[in-house]
């Protein structure tokens, strides 16, 4: 990893240190810091952090299916440590542990302005996918 930055698989979280870097990189405070370590211990195959020393700069993690089947979240890199590479090594070191724990498949949503970070830099291809809104009248379901 470049500018002193390495990155560690499955480290012990703190929640108000993650809670904090998430408020910032998505620019939404939300109040009490999130019960990260026991969500992630429950739903995610893996998780990985980007540290300078002991300070976090990056985070990312994979939920699944407990078989075949996982899913990216909540990437999230610093402001000061965007576009050296630490949002994609980050990734890489995601995917590359969710193939060690036997997943076959990797999935990740993201908004058109982050296509190239996770189509190029790293690797995934677009497909046809659905969605819809259980929050709100956002996308009407059948009736």
């Amino acid at each position: 990893m470049t500018d002193g930055v390495r990155l560690r698989v499955r480290f012990p979280v703190d929640d108000r240190e993650l809670s904090a870097l998430h408020d910032l990189a998505f620019g939404a405070a939300q109040g009490e810091p999130q019960a990260w370590a026991e969500r992630l211990d429950r739903h995610s195959v893996t998780w990985v952090g980007a540290f300078d020393g002991e300070v976090l700069v990056g985070f990312v993690h994979a939920c699944w299916d407990g078989g075949a089947h996982a899913f990216l979240l909540d990437t999230v890199v610093h402001p000061a440590y965007q576009r050296r590479g630490v949002g994609r090594d980050l990734v890489h070191a995601a995917t590359d542990a969710a193939e060690r724990a036997g997943c076959a498949w990797l999935h990740v949503d993201y908004e058109p302005h982050l296509r190239s970070f996770y189509e190029d830099a790293c690797g995934f291809r677009p497909t046809a996918a659905g969605l819809v809104s259980l929050a709100g009248p956002a996308s009407p379901r059948p009736t």
